[in-house]
């Protein structure tokens, strides 16, 4: 009995992990909202009758759905099974962590590793607080009314106890940190906590939720160096939300018609048909932000490389854009994931470049020298 659950056991991990990979076959079509973004719901994928029963898959929500049936609730609401908006959340840190490394190094693994943790659990921390103040919004749309806690799953009193369990998780990883880190990342959870309010008072929700997303472009690089460098970090935080904006004002153009309904704001509502200016203005901002980050960080030629694909990638989505289609919404923003990781190994592979070019100065300067 017990080797049977020991293998069971190291079979469940090992689904995890492959349900995780970027592009893995299978992969759930989940809206995550973001950790839980400011729109109205998520975005459930069409049921396939074939895919009913218990045939094994390797999704992520699939892996939820084999969980023990007490405990899936609360992976939803932590949106486990949907895991877009952890790699959302977690690829600002990836680009600070690859350009705090060390001329010649790659990323530090134990900080992708230690950040990859911390995203998943203060993303669910974000959906828990998220679907708390919008549950009874939540009961009043068909694609939300199923969440844990307008569905009655979850009581109010058991899903705060479940966001300290979480945030507690996540202290302890912060911990991890040297004490700037601990106090910049510290810092964020005020904005965690406010951001899915902003939806009701201003149309610029995705304002809000770009500073919360992004605030790991500062703290990956504070973790590595110790303190942050305003030359790389500031500009880096600045395109992290111009990235956001347009990637969840994309998916708010999803939500529009329920938001008008039920009372929301997003900049879907406020850029209209205006919509594909404003993103390609928010593109430039966000490729000039990077840009300077290259500079000031003394990147090399595949990280410009990679800086062309991203805007190529920038101008494909908006170009090809269909507002007027929610499932062409949903792929121009699940796409986005792609961009974060394109940029991710440009950062990985300059850096790695920047040993070739020392070792030819210090070559260089020794030639000078004996001559």
């Amino acid at each position: 009995m017990l080797g049977s659950r020991t293998t069971e056991f190291a079979r469940g991990l090992r689904a995890v992990a492959l349900a995780w990979l970027p592009g893995w076959r299978g992969r759930s079509f989940a809206l995550a909202r973001a950790v839980g973004a400011p729109h109205s719901g998520d975005l459930q994928p069409p049921a396939c009758p074939e895919s009913r029963g218990r045939q094994f898959s390797l999704s992520a929500a699939a892996v939820v759905d084999s969980a023990p049936r007490p405990l899936q609730p609360y992976l939803r609401l932590m949106r486990l099974d949907k895991p877009i908006g952890t790699w959302l959340l977690y690829l600002p840190c990836t680009w600070s962590i690859g350009l705090a490394a060390e001329p010649g190094c790659f990323p530090d693994c134990y900080m992708l590793s230690l950040f990859g943790t911390g995203a998943i659990l203060m993303r669910g921390a974000g959906c828990t607080i998220n679907d708390m103040w919008d549950q009874d919004y939540d009961k009043k749309v068909t694609r939300t009314a199923n969440r844990p806690i307008a569905a009655g799953d979850i009581s109010t009193f058991q899903s705060f106890v479940f966001l300290g369990g979480q945030l507690t998780l996540a202290l302890g990883v912060l911990l991890c940190l040297n004490y700037y880190s601990i106090v910049l990342g510290a810092s964020s959870l005020l904005l965690v906590i406010t951001y899915p309010l902003m939806k009701r008072i201003t149309y610029w929700p995705q304002l809000a939720l770009g500073l919360t997303f992004n605030w790991g472009a500062l703290l990956g690089w504070s973790a590595i160096k110790g303190s942050c460098d305003p030359s790389v970090c500031l500009p880096l935080y600045f395109s992290g939300v111009m990235w956001t904006l347009i990637y969840d004002t994309i998916y708010a153009h999803q939500d529009k018609r329920d938001d008008v309904l039920i009372g929301l704001k997003s900049t879907a509502l406020r850029f209209g048909e205006n919509t594909k200016q404003w993103l390609s203005g928010f593109s430039v901002a966000m490729l000039g932000a990077l840009s300077l980050v290259g500079v000031n960080s003394g990147q090399t030629a595949p990280y410009y490389t990679a800086l062309g694909a991203v805007g190529a990638h920038l101008v494909h989505q908006i170009y090809t854009l269909d507002i007027h289609r929610p499932e062409d919404c949903w792929n121009k923003f699940i796409s986005n994931r792609t961009l974060g990781l394109i940029l991710f190994l440009g950062i990985v592979l300059g850096n790695l470049c920047k040993e070739k070019k020392t070792d030819k100065t210090k070559k260089s300067i020794e030639n000078t020298i004996e001559n």
